[in-house]
């Protein structure tokens, strides 16, 4: 692997909380730290064109390994010259190992150390997924950066299962490294571990033994208290390889990002700003806003008057009602946009706080104007 491909540069951190402010090089471009990245599972940021993912500023995406090999193939997507040409996008993207997946959707009828046979959530048809399989895959894909296969629990969990879940991540992440030959591809290991300090600091140590160009950390926002994602990531800030990137997988509710940030991750995704678009819910300056209630059936005031995206500037929330009421697909595109743009603005607007030095500042102003009554209805998504 070239590691100088894949150079991450910090180029400030914030003394009084950890975030930190980078550049993450890659063959398709430079991503800027931290950054929020749109989940692309089946080739397409859902109700979004490529053009329209330029727009609200994404620089990288994701593609979903367990998905694109059940359809439409990665062998089709490397004969159309690699997942970039395929869904004509030409800036990052990172493809998930297809573990949660795995464990999340599919039937699993067997798993040991070898591999996990497992039922497509498709059509039932039985496959055999494996470290080796996940790299095939992903190798075919041809994104930038790759995840190994790890083997993903649900919370809560008991310390044994935790245990065995983290030794046979370690070992697979050992047969993703080895079997790993595509030089313009980074590999990232991934921390498991569960809620338990001792397993998640263990699985860190084995993990940055084997020297990987960056490392997600998995196994959170699975349903756990915020509190506990928290702990987690305090817990594992100073452990984790200062000049490699840190990628919290699965998180993207708004104050996540911003504590998350605070301890030191550089990288997020999450389906909740698209999933929760689609549905009607927009995420604001000051707070979760549900734009099918009725008192917004003569509010002729932007959503947010914060925010910059095409939404925000152009239609009230009468008019976005009215969609949703009539059953317009417009209403689910222009909620999507609106919280990809602000997502991403909102890591944007964390990076320019931290090379400020403001960070402290900015993450309490946001925590005292976002309001959730209830914040933890909000799990993640890979």
């Amino acid at each position: 692997m070239n590691f100088e491909m894949f150079e991450f540069k910090v180029l400030a951190i914030c003394g009084k909380t950890g975030a930190r402010a980078g550049e993450f090089a890659t063959p398709h471009g430079v991503v800027r730290t931290p950054v929020f990245m749109p989940v692309g599972t089946q080739a397409a940021v859902k109700a979004m064109s490529p053009h329209e993912m330029e727009e609200i500023g994404a620089e990288i995406i994701l593609g979903n390994t367990y998905h694109l090999y059940l359809r439409p193939g990665a062998e089709l997507i490397a004969e159309a010259g690699g997942l970039h040409r395929f869904m004509c996008w030409n800036r990052p993207i990172l493809t998930d190992s297809g573990g949660f997946q795995v464990f999340s959707l599919a039937r699993l009828n067997k798993i040991t150390d070898k591999e996990v046979l497992c039922r497509s959530h498709i059509d039932g048809s039985l496959h055999a997924m494996s470290p080796e399989w996940a790299m095939n895959v992903q190798q075919l894909l041809g994104g930038d950066v790759a995840m190994c296969f790890d083997q993903c629990i649900p919370y809560p969990s008991a310390r044994e299962t935790a245990e065995k879940a983290l030794e046979r991540t370690t070992l697979w992440a050992r047969r993703c490294r080895d079997t790993h030959t595509r030089a313009d591809q980074a590999l990232f290991g991934i921390v498991q571990g569960s809620t338990f300090d001792d397993l998640r600091l263990r699985s860190a140590q084995e993990l940055v033994d084997l020297d990987f160009p960056g490392y997600g950390i998995g196994g959170l926002s699975v349903g756990e208290p915020h509190e506990d994602m928290y702990r987690i990531l305090d817990l594992l800030n100073p452990f984790m390889p200062l000049h490699k990137p840190r990628y919290l997988m699965g998180v993207g509710y708004p104050p996540n990002i911003v504590e998350g940030i605070a301890r030191g991750v550089d990288m997020f995704d999450c389906v909740l700003p698209t999933r929760n678009g689609r549905n009607g819910t927009l995420f604001t300056s000051f707070g979760r806003v549900n734009i099918k209630g009725r008192k917004y059936e003569r509010d002729f005031s932007p959503v947010d008057p914060a925010c910059d995206c095409y939404l925000c500037r152009n239609f009230t929330r009468a008019y976005l009602r009215h969609l949703y009421q009539s059953g317009e697909i417009l209403a689910a595109r222009l909620c999507t946009w609106h919280n990809l743009r602000f997502t991403i603005r909102l890591a944007e607007r964390a990076r320019e706080a931290i090379l400020a030095g403001e960070y402290p500042n900015f993450l309490a102003r946001f925590n005292d104007t976002f309001k959730d009554e209830n914040p933890n209805e909000h799990e993640g998504g890979r």
